[in-house]
């Protein structure tokens, strides 16, 4: 295993591939705590994450998007939606992108389904 003194800053996206590359093989055989392995796999991920805070931007998910995700995930249909929300036609307006959802809604989808609230958060995107 490498030392971390062969961890430095990623400057720019080949680093960014290189420190990629280097952690790979932990996931598969974690290092043991307190090791110096397990030292240079904490200092990767460090500056991986750093990095890509800086440089990758993740979009927000669209809510309407990961309720549709879910909903095929676990074979669910409108109809188990609507028995969520209370009623089919505001499962319909939801979906159809035509009324956005309350916090009632978000609470009642993280209860029934378990879905992270933070998941159903976010700006709705019109088409």
């Amino acid at each position: 295993m490498r030392n971390i003194s062969s961890v430095r800053p990623l400057r720019n996206e080949a680093d960014h591939q290189e420190a990629l590359k280097a952690i790979r093989p932990y996931f598969d055989n974690e290092p043991e705590e307190g090791t110096e392995a397990a030292d240079h796999y904490d200092m990767l991920a460090m500056v991986i994450e750093k990095y890509e805070d800086q440089h990758h931007e993740i979009p927000e998910a669209d809510p309407v998007d990961v309720l549709q995700l879910i909903m095929e995930d676990r074979g669910y249909g409108r109809s188990d939606l609507a028995q969520v929300l209370g009623s089919a036609p505001r499962a319909s307006e939801i979906l159809n992108r035509k009324r956005e959802l309350s916090l009632d809604h978000i609470r009642r989808l993280k209860s029934a389904w378990r879905i992270p609230a933070d998941a159903l958060i976010g700006a709705l995107a019109h088409a």
